[in-house]
């Protein structure tokens, strides 16, 4: 069964897949974890987020690798676990650059329908019912308002410790939503059998259940 959860930036769609996926016993698939990792190295590398033929230059020196210990998703970059470096407001910045680039969409897409291939999974993203798994037999579009979005992500990086202002938060949900939706490349868009889903007004487990009931109503479970 292939379940694809599509979204803008901050709807939360990687803590409702994680949800599902337990809920129903399959595999989740973080794939901005890999868009992320990719917009790590370039950082590491001293690149800009939009130096875009310096990104791709560095394609070729990058091996991702991805497990799952005890159903949690592991990303690998050349052999090192990225853990939690990737979940900085700056490396979402680079994901969001990087994954507007088609020969790193090209690089990733592989991989990502490989996993779909041999196993069931709920797979997270912003093209994955349009790009990757256009087959998926559900498919989600999770959104919220920009503002809902923003005082969430707030709270994350807060408790995380991170020095930031709603404000500035806010500002980037906007720009990444722009970027997201308008470019050229696989842009951020609901595919046209996608169910949709307003979070603004739910929480965690309200948006779970949600979703559970759109499953429900494609596939036999």
């Amino acid at each position: 069964m292939k379940i694809a959860l599509d979204g803008p930036s901050g709807a939360g769609k990687s803590t409702v897949a994680r949800a599902l996926a337990k809920k129903l016993g399959i595999i989740y698939v973080d794939t901005g974890a890999l868009y992320r990792t990719i917009g790590l190295h370039a950082k590491l590398r001293g690149v800009g987020m939009y130096d875009t033929e310096r990104i791709k230059e560095l394609l070729p020196e990058i091996t991702l690798g991805m497990e799952f210990i005890n159903g949690e998703q592991i990303v690998t970059l050349n052999g090192v676990n990225v853990g939690d470096t990737i979940r900085t407001g700056e490396i979402a910045m680079y994901a969001s650059s990087v994954s507007a680039i088609p020969e790193v969409r090209a690089f990733l897409l592989e991989t990502q329908r490989k996993i779909a291939r041999e196993n069931s999974v709920v797979m997270d993203g912003r093209d994955i019912g349009t790009v990757i798994l256009p087959d998926a037999e559900v498919k989600i579009f999770m959104f919220a308002s920009p503002e809902a979005r923003a005082e969430r992500r707030y709270k994350e990086l807060i408790a995380k410790g991170e020095n930031c202002t709603y404000e500035g938060v806010l500002e980037d949900i906007k720009l990444r939503d722009h970027n997201d939706s308008t470019r050229k490349t696989a842009p951020a868009i609901p595919a046209d059998d996608a169910v949709m889903l307003d979070n603004s007004s739910l929480d965690i487990d309200g948006t779970v259940d949600a979703a559970i009931e759109i499953i429900k109503s494609k596939v036999q479970l």
